[in-house]
Order: structure tokens, then sequence, then C-alpha cells
């Protein structure tokens, strides 16, 4: 299985990987939209660039059946990453949401169902977001896994998941992959139903598929003038603007964040083990940090005197927190992440000193999901 199509193969995670399966003897065909918000005005960024001579690109958009034909012949594998991304944005472009992460996917179905082809595999890029609030537990109740939080009790500053029965306040447990799936934004709704997709198709016509639930995927070439992009993108552009960072909540909300270099091993495992097919796996650091501790680090790597401001506003589709089980995806596919949130944030900020400042186009953003009712 030498010939690889990679869809979205010139975005932050398609780039990275696109590089190392060509130096591991991998021949690649990419397609990808070269969105604008990603890639800019001129679709001319540096991950493109990174990747075009090294590939067969393919220009084309996952929405279109014949852009998905031309881009299938002669592949054995199909590594699934276009989608539209961003939790906020997904809750206001509900139907440009479907249209590429649901009907694309549709698409590629439809032609391993009824076209000849020699696709061997599929994987495909889910998230983290399915699962929604997670995994807790409750000392009266046991394992619980809550639905989405209370506006009223985000309103009044109680952000902690509580036991709907006790109301005791709930213990945060990381989350495995045989957790409820509870979605709780449209995006995670998108990638939920394109990951069932692709699991039944691959059972059904006997292709081994992968789902790999990525979590907070950042590093070097993340793209630092997307608004809805990571939140260490988002800072940084902000800190290097001189411009305040608002944090929501009360600060203590944290992720799973994932550096990308171990995002690329963990795909590569699943690609070439067969013990991965037609699995699901969690793919992260399995290391939860809060938002205000990823705040207080950039701003003290680029030594900036901007303020960090608590404001104790929330966001609709927000979760409160996530961690990665990782016990299933080192068992089965000896993955081990590598690289540590204070040396990937090194890494990473180290990276963003060489590039140049960005527009800062977060209040832009902000405003948009004001007017929809989505910030409080």
């Amino acid at each position: 299985m030498k010939r690889i199509l990679i869809t979205g193969g010139a975005g932050f995670i398609g780039s990275n990987l696109t590089k190392r399966l060509i130096v591991k003897g991998y021949s690649i065909t990419i397609l990808d939209n070269l969105s604008k918000q990603i890639h800019g005005e001129d679709q001319d960024s540096l991950l493109i660039k990174s990747i075009k001579e090294l590939t067969t690109f393919i220009k084309g958009d996952v929405r279109k059946k014949a852009d998905w034909e031309k881009a299938l012949q002669g592949q054995d594998v199909v590594i699934h990453l276009a989608a539209e991304t961003g939790t906020g944005q997904s809750m206001y472009e509900v139907e440009k949401y479907n249209n590429v992460n649901v009907d694309g996917t549709k698409k590629l179905i439809d032609i391993l169902e009824n076209k000849n082809h020699q696709i061997q595999k599929v994987i495909v890029a889910s998230s983290r977001a399915i699962y929604g609030e997670g995994k807790y537990n409750c000392k009266e109740h046991g394992i619980i896994y809550p639905k989405e939080r209370k506006g009223e009790d985000l309103k009044n500053g109680r952000f902690n998941l509580i036991c709907e029965n006790c109301k005791i306040e709930l213990q945060l447990l990381p989350t495995d992959e045989s957790s409820t799936i509870n979605p709780s934004s449209h995006y995670a709704t998108t990638k939920h139903q394109q990951e069932k997709m692709i699991l039944k198709m691959g059972k059904s016509l006997n292709i081994p598929t992968i789902a790999l639930r990525y979590q907070n995927v950042y590093g070097p070439g993340q793209s630092l003038s997307n608004p809805y992009t990571g939140i260490l993108s988002i800072f940084s552009t902000r800190i290097l603007n001189g411009n305040n960072i608002d944090i929501y909540e009360d600060g203590k909300e944290s992720r799973d964040f994932v550096f990308i270099d171990d995002v690329v091993d963990a795909t590569i495992l699943a690609l070439e083990n067969n013990q991965a097919n037609h699995e699901v796996f969690n793919v992260g650091s399995g290391v939860g940090i809060s938002v205000e501790f990823v705040a207080e680090m950039l701003k003290e790597k680029y030594n900036s005197n901007i303020n960090l401001e608590i404001s104790g506003k929330y966001r609709i589709g927000d979760i409160r927190h996530n961690i990665a089980d990782l016990t299933k995806v080192k068992k089965v596919l000896g993955f081990k992440p590598k690289i540590d949130f204070k040396s990937g944030i090194s890494k990473f900020t180290g990276w963003v000193k060489t590039q140049e400042i960005q527009e800062d186009k977060y209040d832009a953003s902000i405003k948009k999901l004001k007017n929809k009712g989505l910030l409080k």
C-alpha cells in the first residue's frame, strides 16, 4: 500500500503527515481546496509551499464527486483529513459543515460502494469533540457521562460539572473510546456522523477502516491568521499584536494538547499496523492543561506585558475539560506521546517568533458569535 491519497493534505496535520510519509517511501496525492481561511487570500501559504512540489497535487473539493473520482485513481489508501473545523463557527455555519464533513464523506463512500477502485484502507480524522463533556466519576453514583452544562449554571459562574442526581461536584476522568458519545456542538455532530459512516462502510465492504479521535493538535506550522484555529495560535497572534487576552469562564477549563509530531506518529502507526483495522483510537497526550496556564506560558515565552483577563464569559458548545485515555492506542499501536506540553510550547513559540506578525482577526470572529447569541 504505497500510494496514498490525503484529503486536506495541504493543511496543518496533512502537510506534516505528507512530509513524513514521503521520507518513508510512500507516493502521495493530495486533494485540497486551499481554503482561504487557512491558506490566505492568495492561497499560497507556507503549508502548501512545503509539500506541493513533493506530491501529486489536485486542487479540488470533497463536495464534488468528480474531484473524488479523479483523486482516487490508482490509490491504495485514503487518509481523509479534509473537514471544516471549529466549534464556534460550526454553530452558525451549519449547512457548510454538513456539506463538507458529512456530504463530502458520503461521496467517497458512494464511489467505494459503486465504482471500481483499489482502495485497501481508509483512515478518517475524527475528533475528541464527539464525546462532549466526556467521562466523570460521582462519589455516590459512579461513572457518569454528563450532558451539556446548563446555561443558568454558566451564567452564575458555576462552571464545573455536577451530578444531576445528588448535586455533588463530579471528578474528571480520562475519556476512553468506549465512553458515551454526546456531541455538544454542530462540528462534533458532523465528525461523529463522518466517523460512523466510514466505519460502517468499511465493515460492509470489507475495507479496513480506522477512526483517529485527535485531541487539540498544535505545533509549528499551525495557521496564525485563522481566528477559528486552536487557542495557542489565537492567543499568540493577539499577544504579538499587543492585545489583551480575554480568558473565558474561570480559566481553569482544560484541554489535552497533543504535539503535531506525535499526531503524525500515531497516524502512521494506524496506517502500518493491521491490528488497527476497524478500530477507533484516541490520539492525545493524556494530560489536561488549563487555558489560564496556556495564556501565562505564552505571555512568558513572548516576553509580553499584555493583560490576561479572566472574564467569566462562556461560549455555547464549549466543554469544561478533556483528557484522553490512551490505554487502547498504547496497547494496540504501541503509541506513546514523546513531546510534553512545556517542550512543545517552546518549539511552537520558537517557530512563531520567526514568522511575520499576522493580523489579529479574533475580535471580528467574537463579534459574530455575540451577534448569533453564542457568546454570553
